[in-house]
């Protein structure tokens, strides 16, 4: 997967989310050079029953709770089970072959394609594949 189209694609969400914010922008100080890049390091990964994952922003960095993370799971693997909850949710593939399920519904899915998952709904994500699945969430959390 070629990295510089990760960086656009998100650079470009990040863009958009700003434009559209409701919220004032949070003071200055707040972010600085060096806390807005989040280089992949594999010592900060967490280990999941099925992979790892790794937060390119945590849920307390930003005032709205918009998160982003990489999930990686291995062959035939879950994270999870499909589930419900209050906030909506993007899934966007790097590597591998996602089984997508919404609402009863299922289709898979390749590298640079997207699943979003809108709020209530009941969705879930699995590793329809031979190799590991790699794929960002994006999700705000909402209390």
């Amino acid at each position: 997967m070629n990295h510089k189209i990760i960086v656009v694609l998100l650079l470009v969400f990040f863009l958009v989310r700003t434009s559209i914010a409701q919220e004032p922008i949070p003071a200055a100080e707040k972010y600085t050079f060096e806390n807005c890049i989040n280089k992949f390091d594999m010592n900060q990964t967490v280990k999941t029953s099925a992979g790892y994952q790794y937060w390119f922003i945590g849920q307390k960095f930003l005032d709205d709770n918009l998160t982003v993370k990489m999930s990686v799971v291995a062959p035939k693997q879950a994270t999870h089970a499909p589930h419900k909850h209050p906030g909506e949710e993007t899934f966007f593939i790097l590597e591998g072959t996602a089984q997508f399920y919404l609402n009863g519904k299922t289709t898979t899915g390749g590298p640079l394609t997207s699943f979003y998952c809108p709020v209530g709904s009941e969705h879930g994500i699995s590793n329809a594949g031979d190799t590991e699945l790699k794929y960002l969430v994006i999700r705000k959390y909402v209390e």
